[in-house]
């Protein structure tokens, strides 16, 4: 009789996962994509009240899920979410943005958007892997970075030099952890439609821009990262490592 190959597993049962920016948005789809699998996890985001809000419609589904409210900004705060404890998962999904031609770019501006978009991002990645190499387990780390960590675009100079810097990133961090079984990669996505870009949709002009380059004549939702994040989180993407995964509507096509 042949031998079938068996489909790795999906189930996040019995793993502890954190999610930053967990509060709203592709955050929060994050969280129940994880919590939907079977997954502890631990939500976090700066603002206490959508926070806990998120929360108590996650436990509303029976789904095992916990609140920290820290500022991604305080890297002490950070740093202390991994006093005693090891993530198995950890997605990455706050990021901030403030665009403008890059001649108006104010240095105030240029340091609030690296400050979140790549310097938390960098330690992040760094408690998360510490903890798991002292613990002696292997991870997957996981960070929403952008279509423009690949591309240009308006008025982004700032933001693309932000996500582009996470992209490499990324791929020096795969190189340094890969052999202790630390896998991490980012999930690059187009346009998402969520409270944070819906001003972005409402200006015609950019609306028109962003359907030109999406190949497939609709912006992103929320749950077409949500699949994405399972894979990576899971033992189905066992050998990926140091790679993005771009959800773009064929966006980068060209």
């Amino acid at each position: 009789m042949t031998d079938l190959p068996r489909t790795p597993s999906f189930s996040l049962t019995g793993k502890t996962a954190l999610v930053t920016g967990a509060s709203s948005g592709i955050g929060q789809g994050c969280a129940v994509a994880l919590a939907e699998a079977g997954a502890h996890v631990v939500c976090m985001a700066r603002g206490a009240d959508r926070l806990q809000e998120t929360v108590a419609a996650l436990q509303a589904q029976g789904w095992s899920t916990e609140a920290q409210v820290v500022d991604q900004g305080n890297l002490g705060a950070m740093r202390s979410l991994f006093d005693g404890r090891v993530f198995d998962v950890v997605v990455n999904s706050a990021g901030t943005a403030r665009h403008s031609p890059a001649i108006e770019t104010k240095p105030e501006d240029f340091d609030a958007v690296t400050d979140i978009n790549l310097r938390a991002a960098y330690f992040l990645s760094a408690y998360a892997a510490k903890a798991l190499i002292m613990a002696g387990k292997r991870g997957s780390i996981i960070h929403i970075s952008s279509q423009m960590g690949h591309v240009g675009g308006v008025d982004r100079a700032l933001y693309c030099a932000t996500k582009h810097g996470l992209e490499g990133m990324v791929k020096a961090m795969a190189i340094e952890w890969g052999k202790q079984g630390i896998r991490i990669n980012t999930v690059c996505p187009t346009f998402i439609r969520t409270p944070l870009t819906q001003a972005t949709f409402d200006d015609p002009e950019r609306a028109a821009w962003i359907m030109d380059k999406i190949k497939l004549d609709r912006v992103g939702e929320v749950e077409d990262i949500m699949g994405a994040v399972r894979y990576l989180a899971s033992d189905a993407s066992a050998l990926v490592t140091g790679t993005s995964m771009l959800i773009d509507g064929g966006w980068t096509a060209d």
